[in-house]
């Protein structure tokens, strides 16, 4: 028994590590520059050639796989690490510091990113037999956990749609629910059965996030929308933190401060432009929260990103 029990083990690492081969195969085909592409509906492929720095953004409910290299995100005080074995998922809206930590031209960093659709993930959830909980619940809203030889080997599946057009049309939609489908039975289960409730708009952190989303650039009145959404202030302000590691406050000048940089770097505004446009009435109030996130004075990041992407075009 124990030598049949070590052959099945070195057949399952086998198999495992043809599997991250063809991955890093197939995406390292459809992506040949540095960069990112959305080469089928909801599937983005990513590229880099070298570590970055910080980039700061906000990531949709997804699933990330790296086939090459390594990442980390930064949500709050919590770092997660992913590389070919974990994968990271996330359930909400959330603004994110992400990193690539390892990467070079001999082997460049190499991922994938699914967008759940929590319709979808609802769908799956009812034909396997789970109920979305009506409860809030504090269920952070990002996590990493072991890629796992079936989920592995559906992402492999995925990706090989990348050539055949055709194929795609037919079988994205059925590979798609079957990676919620092991992503509703594996260790994140319940966080994912989470975005199916929060799709649904039934979760008042949902409705929270949502508001705070299309409102952002509006003083934030956190008792008037904690009685919105039929919540305390103090119950309000736990469940928030724990689903998405921020307070609503700063929740609010995450997406605040990534806009108004956004569009410095894109329309060319000045900080005091931007920071109005934003919400901010203070323009040295604005310049000392941005200093705090992204570590230098609004100009001085400007042109330190001018520079580094002129580099990167030449």
């Amino acid at each position: 028994m124990t030598v049949m029990a070590d052959r099945q083990g070195e057949r399952k690492a086998t198999l495992l590590q043809t599997y991250r081969e063809e991955l890093v195969e197939r995406i390292g085909q459809a992506i040949n520059f540095d960069g990112s592409v959305q080469p089928l509906h909801g599937l983005h492929l990513y590229r880099h050639s070298v570590p970055l720095e910080r980039v700061y953004s906000v990531v949709d409910p997804s699933v990330c796989v790296v086939a090459q290299g390594s990442k980390e995100f930064l949500l709050g005080e919590s770092r997660y690490r992913y590389d070919p074995f974990h994968y990271l998922l996330s359930t909400v809206d959330l603004p994110n510091i992400g990193q690539v930590l390892e990467a070079s031209k001999e082997r460049p960093f190499l991922s994938l990113r699914l967008s759940l659709d929590p319709g979808l993930v609802s769908s799956v959830m009812l034909e396997a037999g789970y109920a979305p909980s009506r409860k809030p619940v504090g269920v952070r809203a990002i996590d990493v956990s072991l890629l796992d030889s079936n989920l592995l080997e559906a992402t492999v599946r995925l990706t090989r749609l990348l050539g055949s057009p055709s194929e795609a049309s037919v079988l994205l939609p059925l590979i798609t629910r079957e990676i919620v489908y092991r992503l509703l039975m594996g260790e994140q289960g319940v966080r994912l059965r989470h975005l199916a409730t929060l799709g649904e708009g039934s979760s008042p952190i949902a409705r929270a996030v949502e508001r705070l989303r299309q409102d952002f650039d509006r003083p934030l009145r956190v008792e008037q929308l904690a009685r919105e959404i039929g919540m305390s202030v103090s119950g309000f302000h736990q469940h928030f933190k724990a689903v998405t590691a921020l307070s609503p406050l700063q929740f609010q000048k995450r997406l605040r401060l990534q806009e108004a940089r956004r569009l410095m770097l894109s329309e060319d505004l000045d900080a005091a432009s931007a920071a109005y446009r934003v919400g901010y009435q203070d323009a040295s109030h604005f310049n000392r929260e941005y200093k705090s996130l992204f570590g230098v004075p609004p100009m001085r990041d400007m042109q330190r990103l001018r520079e580094a992407t002129k580099v990167s075009a030449d």
